[in-house]
């Protein structure tokens, strides 16, 4: 299965001067984690949520800040551009590229989405959701065979241990 079948695009993306403020509401707005920093179409780096979020101050440093208790915050959100806290070494794939390489990049590094390229230009991301939605279409294009597949090992029930524990122990017991 090819990337480019499964990705989304158009992409939000945000530019390297918008503020830590701008990204923090455009993944609220949109309900995603990540959003590619992008010039002219073409991909500087990745900033997550987590970017954001550690950038930002925490609500007892802005209410100490509002109380005067607090002199200044390090880092203002409205003022401090994505830049300073983006990662700028992304990894990347293709359009061609295949779900099978993206879900190998995204167990083994941990990440939850891979920005897709082509000619140097963003043309979509890939995200885990994505790869669970190529996962089910494969399940489903495989139907029954599925279906009908035993699982290599099943956990038995609390009461149905009990049960044959007891009947194993009543079998052991001399009469």
């Amino acid at each position: 299965m090819r990337i480019e079948d499964w990705m989304k695009f158009p992409v939000q993306v945000v530019k390297p001067l918008d503020s830590i403020a701008r990204a923090r509401a455009m993944l609220e707005q949109y309900r995603i984690n990540q959003l590619p920093v992008v010039v002219n179409r073409r991909l500087v780096g990745i900033v997550t949520d987590r970017d954001l979020r550690s950038a930002s101050p925490s609500v007892a440093e802005a209410a100490a800040v509002d109380a005067g208790t607090l002199a200044n915050v390090s880092l203002d959100p409205e003022k401090t551009p994505v830049e300073r806290v983006m990662t700028t070494e992304v990894i990347s794939l293709g359009p061609k590229d295949t779900v099978e390489q993206a879900t190998r990049i995204l167990l083994s590094e941990r990440f939850g989405s891979i920005p897709v390229v082509e000619k140097n230009r963003l043309v979509g991301i890939i995200t885990r959701s994505d790869v669970l939605g190529a996962f089910l279409g494969l399940v489903a294009s495989v139907g029954g065979a599925l279906d009908n597949a035993k699982p290599a090992r099943r956990s038995r029930s609390r009461s149905t241990r009990s049960r044959l524990t007891r009947s194993r122990s009543a079998r052991a017991r001399p009469r």
